[in-house]
């Protein structure tokens, strides 16, 4: 009878949110809002990075990947997440499931490199200011964001080809709203333990590495800013700081909360509310907090407009 149970999944049901039946119309039209947000503030960024020639450096090169990396992250999941609300088509192919579940884990590993990569430029930018600019070649950037994505599109292979051929057990459903990797190794009657493993290692010399090197970066920035005699030359420095460490404690934050805990004590509801979180709030936030407190982005934004006002005049 086990043997019978055991079955090679040809598709799946994402469930979405079951437990509010009543409001599926209401979350519809609020996640298309969200998405809509994002991909207006993020195209924004990117389009006056392009236009912009006082915005050509690394630091807004770098800020051009995260708008895009945002707008692909969130294209994964939302898209299929507004058609369950809207006409309720939960299934899903095995085939789609699994190539969802590689690129989102791509695109998580994508963004935590490039948030370090964007730490270490306002390191050199606040630092080494007078070398800035050898350090920070275009050649280097572009050898670093390259670098980033070719890594981040490799490293899940692995992940991705050990769930396509795991077992799974009666149930095809999923208690999320896209194929999130806890999630479809609940459903596995497949030991985990290996993927379970990976996760820990990739943590522990991919994310973690990471990590200090983002903090010790800003252990420097900060003592460096601290050392500026000025207020207002503490103030420029910190400003260009400021926005990327939001974004920074925002993501590791909520994506630690959900992933780097044991998957037997996940709770399927509080993962969900941490996915809307780095999945749809988060990169809605990103064009906000860069523009809102970037007086450069801001700038070009008004002469973005205004060129736009006097052409229809």
């Amino acid at each position: 009878m086990e043997e019978e149970n055991v079955t090679t999944a040809t598709e799946f049901i994402i469930l979405g949110f079951p437990e509010f039946p009543d409001l599926q119309i209401p979350f519809f039209l609020l996640f298309l809002l969200i998405y809509l947000i994002i991909l207006l503030g993020n195209l924004t960024i990117i389009t006056l990075t392009c236009l912009d020639f006082r915005l050509h450096t690394p630091m807004y090169f770098f800020l051009c990947n995260l708008s895009f990396l945002d707008i692909s992250y969130t294209s994964i999941t939302i898209p299929k997440l507004l058609d369950i609300f809207l006409r309720k088509r939960r299934h899903i192919s095995a085939t789609g499931c699994f190539t969802q579940a590689y690129f989102f884990m791509s695109t998580a590993c994508i963004e935590f490199l490039l948030l370090t990569v964007m730490a270490y430029d306002r390191y050199v930018a606040v630092c080494h200011p007078l070398r800035y600019a050898l350090i920070m070649n275009l050649r280097i950037c572009v050898q670093m964001a390259a670098g980033i994505w070719i890594f981040g599109l490799a490293e899940t292979v692995t992940h991705t080809v050990l769930i396509s051929h795991f077992s799974y057990c009666g149930s095809i459903e999923i208690n999320h709203f896209f194929c999130d990797l806890p999630a479809l190794l609940k459903l596995s009657c497949t030991s985990t333990s290996t993927v379970d493993h990976m996760t820990y290692i990739i943590g522990a010399f991919l994310d973690l590495p990471c990590i200090i090197l983002t903090f010790v970066s800003y252990i420097y920035i900060i003592s460096t800013i601290l050392r500026i005699r000025s207020a207002e030359g503490r103030r420029k420095a910190f400003s260009t700081c400021s926005s990327h460490l939001t974004v920074v404690i925002l993501f590791y934050g909520s994506l630690f909360s959900s992933y780097m805990r044991p998957t037997s004590t996940q709770s399927f509801n509080q993962n969900k509310l941490f996915a809307v979180l780095y999945n749809a709030l988060i990169p809605m936030f990103n064009p906000m907090i860069y523009s809102l407190r970037n007086q450069e982005v801001k700038k070009a934004l008004r002469k973005f407009i205004s060129r736009k006002l006097l052409s229809r005049n």
